[in-house]
Protein backbone atom coordinates (compact mmCIF):
# COMPACT_ATOMS: atom_id res chain seq x y z
CA UNK A 1 0.00 0.00 0.00
CA UNK A 2 1.56 3.16 -0.96
CA UNK A 3 2.85 5.70 1.63
CA UNK A 4 1.37 9.58 1.10
CA UNK A 5 3.99 11.79 3.28
CA UNK A 6 4.40 15.56 3.03
CA UNK A 7 7.11 17.63 0.87
CA UNK A 8 9.34 19.90 2.59
CA UNK A 9 12.60 21.35 2.00
CA UNK A 10 13.17 19.27 -1.71
CA UNK A 11 11.84 15.92 -0.31
CA UNK A 12 9.17 14.02 0.92
CA UNK A 13 9.14 13.03 4.53
CA UNK A 14 6.85 10.74 6.68
CA UNK A 15 6.30 13.39 9.37
CA UNK A 16 5.19 12.93 12.74
CA UNK A 17 3.58 9.42 12.33
CA UNK A 18 -0.25 9.74 12.72
CA UNK A 19 -2.06 9.05 9.38
CA UNK A 20 -5.51 8.58 7.35
CA UNK A 21 -6.75 6.13 5.06
CA UNK A 22 -6.96 7.25 1.30
CA UNK A 23 -9.67 5.67 -0.18
CA UNK A 24 -11.38 4.68 -4.12
CA UNK A 25 -14.20 5.94 -4.26
CA UNK A 26 -15.45 3.31 -6.82
CA UNK A 27 -14.55 0.54 -5.15
CA UNK A 28 -14.95 1.43 -1.54
CA UNK A 29 -11.45 0.43 -0.63
CA UNK A 30 -8.52 1.44 1.00
CA UNK A 31 -5.76 2.54 -1.21
CA UNK A 32 -2.84 4.51 0.70
CA UNK A 33 -2.10 5.85 3.68
CA UNK A 34 -1.38 9.83 3.94
CA UNK A 35 0.48 11.54 6.77
CA UNK A 36 -1.03 14.15 8.79
CA UNK A 37 1.22 16.84 9.72
CA UNK A 38 1.78 18.14 13.43
CA UNK A 39 2.30 21.26 14.21
CA UNK A 40 6.15 20.76 14.44
CA UNK A 41 5.96 18.93 11.44
CA UNK A 42 4.38 22.77 10.09
CA UNK A 43 7.37 24.77 11.53
CA UNK A 44 10.06 22.54 9.40
CA UNK A 45 7.83 23.69 6.57
CA UNK A 46 7.66 27.58 7.56
CA UNK A 47 11.29 27.48 8.15
CA UNK A 48 12.54 25.97 5.67
CA UNK A 49 10.25 28.62 3.68
CA UNK A 50 11.39 31.48 5.81
CA UNK A 51 14.99 30.53 4.55
CA UNK A 52 14.17 30.40 0.91
CA UNK A 53 11.72 33.19 -0.07
CA UNK A 54 14.17 36.14 -0.07
CA UNK A 55 16.65 34.82 -2.69
CA UNK A 56 13.36 34.37 -4.46
CA UNK A 57 11.95 37.07 -4.00
CA UNK A 58 15.36 38.92 -5.08
CA UNK A 59 15.07 36.99 -8.21
CA UNK A 60 13.30 39.15 -11.21
CA UNK A 61 9.83 38.54 -12.24
CA UNK A 62 11.18 37.23 -15.67
CA UNK A 63 13.09 34.74 -14.25
CA UNK A 64 10.52 33.59 -12.31
CA UNK A 65 7.99 33.57 -14.93
CA UNK A 66 10.39 31.33 -16.96
CA UNK A 67 9.90 28.53 -14.27
CA UNK A 68 6.11 28.47 -14.66
CA UNK A 69 6.49 28.27 -18.26
CA UNK A 70 8.54 25.64 -17.88
CA UNK A 71 6.08 23.76 -15.40
CA UNK A 72 3.39 24.30 -18.10
CA UNK A 73 5.27 22.22 -20.34
CA UNK A 74 5.31 19.88 -17.84
CA UNK A 75 1.81 19.89 -17.13
CA UNK A 76 1.03 19.07 -20.83
CA UNK A 77 3.58 16.18 -20.94
CA UNK A 78 2.03 14.50 -18.16
CA UNK A 79 -1.59 15.83 -18.22
CA UNK A 80 -2.87 11.84 -18.89
CA UNK A 81 -0.97 10.64 -15.54
CA UNK A 82 -1.98 13.49 -13.61
CA UNK A 83 -5.64 12.75 -14.69
CA UNK A 84 -5.73 9.09 -13.83
CA UNK A 85 -4.20 9.60 -10.19
CA UNK A 86 -7.11 12.74 -9.54
CA UNK A 87 -9.55 10.27 -11.08
CA UNK A 88 -8.35 7.09 -8.75
CA UNK A 89 -8.48 9.06 -5.61
CA UNK A 90 -11.34 11.86 -6.43
CA UNK A 91 -13.47 9.38 -8.89
CA UNK A 92 -14.46 11.96 -11.33
CA UNK A 93 -13.63 10.52 -15.45
CA UNK A 94 -10.61 11.08 -16.70
CA UNK A 95 -12.42 14.10 -18.81
CA UNK A 96 -13.35 15.90 -15.87
CA UNK A 97 -10.30 15.24 -14.08
CA UNK A 98 -8.11 16.34 -17.37
CA UNK A 99 -10.24 19.47 -17.34
CA UNK A 100 -9.51 20.28 -13.44
CA UNK A 101 -5.76 20.24 -14.44
CA UNK A 102 -6.33 22.68 -17.62
CA UNK A 103 -8.11 24.79 -15.62
CA UNK A 104 -5.36 25.02 -13.17
CA UNK A 105 -2.84 25.64 -15.71
CA UNK A 106 -4.51 28.67 -17.56
CA UNK A 107 -4.20 30.51 -14.16
CA UNK A 108 -0.23 29.38 -14.40
CA UNK A 109 -0.42 30.67 -18.13
CA UNK A 110 -2.00 33.67 -16.60
CA UNK A 111 0.94 34.37 -14.09
CA UNK A 112 3.89 33.96 -16.35
CA UNK A 113 2.68 38.13 -16.92
CA UNK A 114 4.05 38.53 -13.39
CA UNK A 115 6.31 41.22 -14.85
CA UNK A 116 3.67 43.18 -16.07
CA UNK A 117 1.09 42.17 -13.21
CA UNK A 118 3.84 43.46 -10.51
CA UNK A 119 4.55 46.94 -11.91
CA UNK A 120 4.02 49.89 -9.93
CA UNK A 121 2.86 53.18 -11.03
CA UNK A 122 4.98 56.49 -11.12
CA UNK A 123 4.49 60.18 -10.72
CA UNK A 124 7.35 62.57 -12.38
CA UNK A 125 7.05 66.15 -10.16
CA UNK A 126 4.78 65.66 -8.31
CA UNK A 127 5.72 68.37 -6.38
CA UNK A 128 8.79 70.41 -6.73
CA UNK A 129 11.63 68.44 -7.53
CA UNK A 130 9.86 65.60 -5.86
CA UNK A 131 9.05 62.23 -7.51
CA UNK A 132 6.43 59.61 -6.43
CA UNK A 133 6.51 55.67 -7.39
CA UNK A 134 5.05 52.81 -5.76
CA UNK A 135 6.14 48.89 -5.83
CA UNK A 136 4.73 45.73 -5.18
CA UNK A 137 6.42 43.59 -3.02
CA UNK A 138 5.90 39.88 -1.81
CA UNK A 139 4.34 39.49 1.48
CA UNK A 140 6.94 36.41 2.71
CA UNK A 141 5.36 32.95 3.77
CA UNK A 142 1.80 31.96 2.61
CA UNK A 143 -0.23 29.25 2.77
CA UNK A 144 -3.39 27.81 1.02
CA UNK A 145 -6.32 25.09 2.33
CA UNK A 146 -7.65 23.10 -0.33
CA UNK A 147 -10.63 21.23 -1.36
CA UNK A 148 -11.14 17.28 -2.36
CA UNK A 149 -13.53 18.69 -5.51
CA UNK A 150 -10.40 20.46 -7.16
CA UNK A 151 -6.77 18.74 -6.31
CA UNK A 152 -5.05 20.00 -8.97
CA UNK A 153 -6.81 23.64 -9.93
CA UNK A 154 -7.36 24.76 -7.01
CA UNK A 155 -4.31 24.68 -5.48
CA UNK A 156 -2.62 26.09 -8.71
CA UNK A 157 -5.36 28.81 -8.61
CA UNK A 158 -3.28 29.68 -5.43
CA UNK A 159 0.49 28.85 -5.64
CA UNK A 160 0.46 29.99 -8.83
CA UNK A 161 0.29 34.02 -8.21
CA UNK A 162 1.88 33.69 -4.59
CA UNK A 163 4.95 32.02 -6.24
CA UNK A 164 4.83 34.21 -8.91
CA UNK A 165 4.94 37.31 -6.77
CA UNK A 166 8.05 36.21 -4.57
CA UNK A 167 6.54 34.26 -1.85
CA UNK A 168 7.21 31.00 -0.49
CA UNK A 169 3.95 29.13 -0.68
CA UNK A 170 2.88 25.74 2.03
CA UNK A 171 -0.11 24.04 0.61
CA UNK A 172 -2.85 22.30 3.13
CA UNK A 173 -4.35 20.09 0.38
CA UNK A 174 -7.16 17.75 1.02
CA UNK A 175 -6.41 14.20 3.16
CA UNK A 176 -8.98 12.69 1.07
CA UNK A 177 -7.18 13.22 -2.27
CA UNK A 178 -3.51 14.21 -1.85
CA UNK A 179 -1.35 12.48 -4.86
CA UNK A 180 -2.13 15.15 -7.30
CA UNK A 181 -0.78 18.18 -5.02
CA UNK A 182 2.14 15.84 -4.65
CA UNK A 183 3.13 15.78 -8.02
CA UNK A 184 2.75 19.03 -8.69
CA UNK A 185 5.24 20.25 -7.06
CA UNK A 186 7.67 17.77 -7.77
CA UNK A 187 6.74 18.98 -11.82
CA UNK A 188 7.42 22.67 -10.17
CA UNK A 189 10.76 21.62 -8.71
CA UNK A 190 11.60 20.09 -12.13
CA UNK A 191 10.97 23.10 -14.07
CA UNK A 192 13.85 24.79 -11.67
CA UNK A 193 11.88 26.39 -8.93
CA UNK A 194 14.01 26.50 -5.55
CA UNK A 195 13.44 24.03 -2.78
CA UNK A 196 11.18 25.12 -0.28
CA UNK A 197 9.44 28.00 -2.03
CA UNK A 198 6.73 25.26 -2.64
CA UNK A 199 5.79 22.41 -0.18
CA UNK A 200 2.98 20.60 0.85
CA UNK A 201 1.59 19.26 4.53
CA UNK A 202 -0.87 16.86 4.67
CA UNK A 203 -3.27 16.84 7.27
CA UNK A 204 -6.18 17.51 9.47
CA UNK A 205 -7.51 20.28 11.65
CA UNK A 206 -4.56 19.73 14.13
CA UNK A 207 -2.50 21.18 10.93
CA UNK A 208 -4.52 23.94 9.61
CA UNK A 209 -4.91 25.60 13.36
CA UNK A 210 -1.20 25.35 13.48
CA UNK A 211 -1.12 27.40 9.71
CA UNK A 212 -3.94 30.25 11.10
CA UNK A 213 -1.08 30.65 14.17
CA UNK A 214 2.19 30.20 13.11
CA UNK A 215 3.33 33.75 13.34
CA UNK A 216 5.78 33.36 10.16
CA UNK A 217 2.88 32.98 8.07
CA UNK A 218 1.02 36.10 6.01
CA UNK A 219 -1.92 35.48 4.31
CA UNK A 220 -3.99 32.33 3.61
CA UNK A 221 -6.09 31.24 1.12
CA UNK A 222 -9.21 28.77 1.83
CA UNK A 223 -12.07 27.11 -0.83
CA UNK A 224 -14.53 24.46 1.72
CA UNK A 225 -18.21 24.88 3.49
CA UNK A 226 -19.46 28.05 4.81
CA UNK A 227 -18.85 27.40 8.69
CA UNK A 228 -15.30 26.54 8.43
CA UNK A 229 -14.57 29.48 5.73
CA UNK A 230 -15.96 31.37 8.21
CA UNK A 231 -13.69 30.10 11.28
CA UNK A 232 -10.60 30.32 9.48
CA UNK A 233 -11.24 34.08 7.91
CA UNK A 234 -11.88 35.29 11.74
CA UNK A 235 -8.77 32.93 13.58
CA UNK A 236 -6.64 34.04 10.80
CA UNK A 237 -7.98 37.41 10.80
CA UNK A 238 -7.48 37.89 14.71
CA UNK A 239 -3.75 36.68 14.18
CA UNK A 240 -3.27 40.28 11.72
CA UNK A 241 -2.84 37.76 9.17
CA UNK A 242 -4.42 38.43 5.14
CA UNK A 243 -7.18 36.35 4.19
CA UNK A 244 -9.76 35.20 1.91
CA UNK A 245 -11.82 32.71 2.47
CA UNK A 246 -14.66 30.78 0.24
CA UNK A 247 -17.06 29.02 1.41
CA UNK A 248 -20.19 27.17 -0.48
CA UNK A 249 -23.20 27.67 -3.04
CA UNK A 250 -26.81 27.28 -4.12
CA UNK A 251 -26.66 28.39 -7.75
CA UNK A 252 -29.49 29.39 -8.94
CA UNK A 253 -30.51 28.93 -12.63
CA UNK A 254 -33.24 31.09 -13.79
CA UNK A 255 -35.10 29.88 -17.34
CA UNK A 256 -37.44 32.26 -18.91
CA UNK A 257 -40.05 31.70 -21.10
CA UNK A 258 -39.03 32.46 -24.14
CA UNK A 259 -35.73 30.16 -23.30
CA UNK A 260 -34.82 27.37 -25.63
CA UNK A 261 -36.03 24.18 -23.47
CA UNK A 262 -33.28 21.83 -25.19
CA UNK A 263 -30.46 23.72 -24.58
CA UNK A 264 -31.90 24.86 -20.88
CA UNK A 265 -32.22 21.28 -20.36
CA UNK A 266 -28.41 20.23 -21.78
CA UNK A 267 -27.24 22.99 -19.61
CA UNK A 268 -29.09 21.88 -16.35
CA UNK A 269 -27.92 17.91 -17.24
CA UNK A 270 -23.83 19.21 -17.19
CA UNK A 271 -24.13 21.82 -14.84
CA UNK A 272 -25.97 20.05 -12.33
CA UNK A 273 -24.75 16.31 -12.41
CA UNK A 274 -21.14 16.86 -13.70
CA UNK A 275 -18.50 15.62 -11.21
CA UNK A 276 -21.44 13.90 -9.44
CA UNK A 277 -22.43 17.44 -8.43
CA UNK A 278 -19.43 18.11 -6.55
CA UNK A 279 -18.63 21.39 -7.47
CA UNK A 280 -19.26 24.93 -6.35
CA UNK A 281 -20.65 26.39 -9.05
CA UNK A 282 -22.54 23.35 -10.11
CA UNK A 283 -26.18 23.97 -10.46
CA UNK A 284 -28.08 23.00 -8.22
CA UNK A 285 -31.55 24.71 -8.49
CA UNK A 286 -34.01 24.97 -11.92
CA UNK A 287 -36.60 28.15 -11.29
CA UNK A 288 -38.57 28.25 -14.03
CA UNK A 289 -40.77 31.29 -14.69
CA UNK A 290 -44.25 29.73 -14.84
CA UNK A 291 -45.89 26.73 -14.63
CA UNK A 292 -46.10 26.22 -19.07
CA UNK A 293 -42.58 26.68 -18.58
CA UNK A 294 -42.09 24.39 -15.83
CA UNK A 295 -43.73 21.67 -17.33
CA UNK A 296 -42.05 22.08 -20.52
CA UNK A 297 -38.17 22.29 -18.67
CA UNK A 298 -39.17 18.96 -16.94
CA UNK A 299 -40.55 16.84 -19.64
CA UNK A 300 -37.39 17.92 -21.81
CA UNK A 301 -34.86 17.27 -18.77
CA UNK A 302 -36.41 13.56 -17.07
CA UNK A 303 -35.50 11.58 -19.94
CA UNK A 304 -31.62 13.12 -20.15
CA UNK A 305 -31.39 12.65 -16.06
CA UNK A 306 -32.65 8.88 -16.83
CA UNK A 307 -30.23 8.30 -19.52
CA UNK A 308 -26.86 9.81 -17.45
CA UNK A 309 -24.54 6.97 -17.13
CA UNK A 310 -23.04 6.42 -13.69
CA UNK A 311 -19.77 4.19 -13.28
CA UNK A 312 -15.90 4.38 -12.19
CA UNK A 313 -13.81 6.12 -14.20
CA UNK A 314 -11.89 3.16 -15.76
CA UNK A 315 -14.98 2.32 -17.47
CA UNK A 316 -14.26 4.66 -20.12
CA UNK A 317 -15.73 7.33 -21.84
CA UNK A 318 -19.47 6.67 -21.75
CA UNK A 319 -19.24 7.51 -17.92
CA UNK A 320 -20.88 10.78 -17.58
CA UNK A 321 -19.77 11.08 -14.03
CA UNK A 322 -18.69 8.62 -11.29
CA UNK A 323 -19.43 8.21 -7.09
CA UNK A 324 -19.02 11.17 -4.30
CA UNK A 325 -15.92 11.47 -2.90
CA UNK A 326 -16.63 9.12 0.56
CA UNK A 327 -18.90 7.14 2.28
CA UNK A 328 -19.69 10.10 4.89
CA UNK A 329 -20.55 12.30 1.62
CA UNK A 330 -22.77 9.29 0.49
CA UNK A 331 -24.34 9.35 3.35
CA UNK A 332 -25.19 12.46 3.73
CA UNK A 333 -26.60 13.36 0.64
CA UNK A 334 -28.72 9.93 0.96
CA UNK A 335 -30.05 11.48 3.77
CA UNK A 336 -30.71 15.05 1.91
CA UNK A 337 -32.85 13.23 -0.61
CA UNK A 338 -35.08 10.96 1.82
CA UNK A 339 -35.66 14.98 3.69
CA UNK A 340 -37.05 16.21 0.17
CA UNK A 341 -39.41 13.32 -0.05
CA UNK A 342 -40.50 13.22 3.10
CA UNK A 343 -41.04 17.16 3.09
CA UNK A 344 -43.25 16.84 -0.05
CA UNK A 345 -41.44 17.35 -3.34
CA UNK A 346 -42.13 15.27 -5.95
CA UNK A 347 -38.63 12.94 -7.20
CA UNK A 348 -39.05 12.98 -11.15
CA UNK A 349 -35.92 11.01 -11.58
CA UNK A 350 -34.77 8.53 -8.28
CA UNK A 351 -31.31 7.13 -8.75
CA UNK A 352 -30.99 7.44 -5.02
CA UNK A 353 -31.01 3.50 -4.56
CA UNK A 354 -28.81 3.14 -7.40
CA UNK A 355 -25.97 0.24 -7.67
CA UNK A 356 -22.65 -0.16 -9.93
CA UNK A 357 -22.80 -3.75 -10.85
CA UNK A 358 -19.29 -5.26 -9.84
CA UNK A 359 -19.12 -1.70 -7.84
CA UNK A 360 -21.35 -2.26 -4.89
CA UNK A 361 -19.02 -1.11 -2.04
CA UNK A 362 -18.45 1.89 -4.01
CA UNK A 363 -19.69 5.43 -2.94
CA UNK A 364 -22.56 5.67 -5.93
CA UNK A 365 -25.39 7.80 -6.08
CA UNK A 366 -27.39 8.00 -9.01
CA UNK A 367 -29.20 11.02 -10.41
CA UNK A 368 -32.02 12.86 -8.54
CA UNK A 369 -34.59 15.33 -10.07
CA UNK A 370 -36.95 17.16 -7.86
CA UNK A 371 -39.86 19.27 -8.95
CA UNK A 372 -42.58 21.40 -7.01
CA UNK A 373 -39.85 21.92 -4.16
CA UNK A 374 -40.34 25.08 -1.95
CA UNK A 375 -38.16 27.32 -0.43
CA UNK A 376 -38.43 26.25 3.49
CA UNK A 377 -37.28 22.50 2.41
CA UNK A 378 -34.06 21.11 3.32
CA UNK A 379 -33.16 20.40 -0.31
CA UNK A 380 -33.14 24.33 -1.11
CA UNK A 381 -31.31 25.66 1.67
CA UNK A 382 -28.38 23.35 2.20
CA UNK A 383 -25.90 22.88 0.35
CA UNK A 384 -25.58 19.55 -1.17
CA UNK A 385 -23.12 18.68 -3.03
CA UNK A 386 -24.13 15.91 -4.66
CA UNK A 387 -25.53 14.84 -8.02
CA UNK A 388 -29.05 16.13 -7.01
CA UNK A 389 -31.59 18.97 -8.79
CA UNK A 390 -33.79 21.07 -7.49
CA UNK A 391 -36.72 22.60 -9.28
CA UNK A 392 -38.72 25.51 -7.57
CA UNK A 393 -41.26 27.13 -10.07
CA UNK A 394 -41.61 30.91 -9.88
CA UNK A 395 -44.87 32.67 -10.90
CA UNK A 396 -42.92 35.27 -12.79
CA UNK A 397 -39.41 37.18 -13.18
CA UNK A 398 -39.28 38.99 -9.81
CA UNK A 399 -40.13 35.92 -8.07
CA UNK A 400 -37.54 33.94 -9.68
CA UNK A 401 -34.64 36.84 -9.23
CA UNK A 402 -35.67 37.12 -5.54
CA UNK A 403 -35.23 33.59 -5.25
CA UNK A 404 -31.39 33.83 -6.09
CA UNK A 405 -31.24 37.42 -4.31
CA UNK A 406 -32.86 36.25 -1.46
CA UNK A 407 -30.75 32.62 -0.03
CA UNK A 408 -27.77 33.05 1.94
CA UNK A 409 -25.54 32.01 -0.44
CA UNK A 410 -24.27 34.20 -3.67
CA UNK A 411 -21.74 32.38 -5.62
CA UNK A 412 -22.82 32.07 -9.28
CA UNK A 413 -26.37 32.23 -11.29
CA UNK A 414 -27.36 32.11 -14.38
CA UNK A 415 -30.37 33.39 -16.51
CA UNK A 416 -31.90 31.19 -19.59
CA UNK A 417 -33.73 33.64 -22.24
CA UNK A 418 -33.95 35.29 -25.88
CA UNK A 419 -35.02 38.40 -24.11
CA UNK A 420 -31.68 41.10 -23.67
CA UNK A 421 -33.49 43.39 -21.90
CA UNK A 422 -34.69 40.44 -18.96
CA UNK A 423 -30.68 39.12 -19.43
CA UNK A 424 -28.83 42.84 -18.67
CA UNK A 425 -31.64 43.37 -15.84
CA UNK A 426 -30.89 39.87 -14.22
CA UNK A 427 -26.98 40.56 -14.61
CA UNK A 428 -26.99 44.23 -12.90
CA UNK A 429 -29.78 43.01 -10.47
CA UNK A 430 -29.17 40.05 -9.03
CA UNK A 431 -26.82 40.16 -5.80
CA UNK A 432 -24.16 37.25 -6.74
CA UNK A 433 -20.99 37.28 -7.72
CA UNK A 434 -20.66 35.29 -10.61
CA UNK A 435 -23.29 35.73 -13.34
CA UNK A 436 -24.31 33.28 -16.31
CA UNK A 437 -26.54 34.45 -19.62
CA UNK A 438 -27.15 31.59 -21.33
CA UNK A 439 -24.24 29.75 -19.66
CA UNK A 440 -24.99 27.56 -17.01
CA UNK A 441 -21.59 27.42 -15.13
CA UNK A 442 -20.04 31.05 -15.38
CA UNK A 443 -16.78 30.89 -13.92
CA UNK A 444 -14.61 33.34 -15.12
CA UNK A 445 -11.48 32.12 -17.72
CA UNK A 446 -8.11 32.88 -15.91
CA UNK A 447 -7.55 36.59 -16.73
CA UNK A 448 -10.51 37.66 -14.68
CA UNK A 449 -11.48 36.99 -11.13
CA UNK A 450 -13.32 34.16 -9.18
CA UNK A 451 -15.51 35.07 -5.96
CA UNK A 452 -18.84 34.85 -5.00
CA UNK A 453 -21.01 37.22 -2.50
CA UNK A 454 -22.86 36.96 0.59
CA UNK A 455 -21.65 33.47 2.55
CA UNK A 456 -20.40 31.95 0.15
CA UNK A 457 -16.73 34.26 0.29
CA UNK A 458 -15.32 36.25 3.11
CA UNK A 459 -12.44 38.96 2.40
CA UNK A 460 -11.77 41.30 0.13
CA UNK A 461 -10.13 40.35 -2.81
CA UNK A 462 -11.13 37.24 -5.20
CA UNK A 463 -9.04 34.23 -6.69
CA UNK A 464 -6.78 34.77 -9.94
CA UNK A 465 -7.17 37.51 -12.32
CA UNK A 466 -5.71 40.58 -11.60
CA UNK A 467 -6.97 40.50 -7.26
CA UNK A 468 -4.47 37.39 -7.34
CA UNK A 469 -1.50 39.46 -7.77
CA UNK A 470 -2.87 42.38 -5.03
CA UNK A 471 -3.89 39.53 -2.84
CA UNK A 472 -0.58 38.47 -2.80
CA UNK A 473 1.39 41.70 -2.24
CA UNK A 474 1.27 44.95 -0.92
CA UNK A 475 2.33 48.18 -2.18
CA UNK A 476 5.04 50.47 -0.78
CA UNK A 477 4.73 54.04 -1.84
CA UNK A 478 7.94 55.98 -1.93
CA UNK A 479 8.48 59.67 -2.04
CA UNK A 480 11.71 60.83 -2.88
CA UNK A 481 13.54 64.35 -3.61
CA UNK A 482 17.45 64.80 -4.14
CA UNK A 483 19.31 67.63 -2.87
CA UNK A 484 19.02 70.40 -5.60
CA UNK A 485 15.37 70.54 -5.05
CA UNK A 486 15.81 71.28 -0.96
CA UNK A 487 15.03 74.56 0.41
CA UNK A 488 17.58 75.58 3.10
CA UNK A 489 15.85 75.80 6.73
CA UNK A 490 13.59 73.04 8.62
CA UNK A 491 9.92 72.36 7.38
CA UNK A 492 7.44 72.56 11.07
CA UNK A 493 4.63 72.52 8.84
CA UNK A 494 2.68 69.16 7.41
CA UNK A 495 4.39 68.80 4.40
CA UNK A 496 2.23 69.95 1.27
CA UNK A 497 2.79 70.17 -2.75
CA UNK A 498 3.40 73.51 -3.98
Amino acid sequence: MENIGHWIDGAQVSGSGRTADVYNPATGEVQAKVALASASDLDRAVQAAAAAQPKWEATNPQRRARVLMKFVDLLNRDMDKLAEALSREHGKTLPDAAGDVQRGLEVVEFCIGAPHHLKGEFTDSAGPGIDMYSMRQALGVTAGITPFNFPAMIPMWMFAPAIAAGNAFILKPSERDPSVPMMLVELLEEAGLPKGILQVVNGDKEVVDAILDHPVIQSVGFVGSTPIAAYIYERASAQGKRAQCFGGAKNHMIIMPDADMEQAADALVGAGYGAAGERCMAISVAVPVGDETADRLIAALAPKVEALKVGPYSSGKDVDFGPVVTAAAKDNILGLIQSGKDAGAKAVVDGSKMSVQGYEDGFFVGPVLFDHVTKDMDIYTKEIFGPVLSCVRAADYEEALGLAMDHEYGNGTAIFTRDGDAARDFAKRVNVGMVGVNVPIPVPLAYHTFGGWKKSMFGDLNQHGPDAFKFYTRTKTVTARWPSGIKEGGEFSIPVME
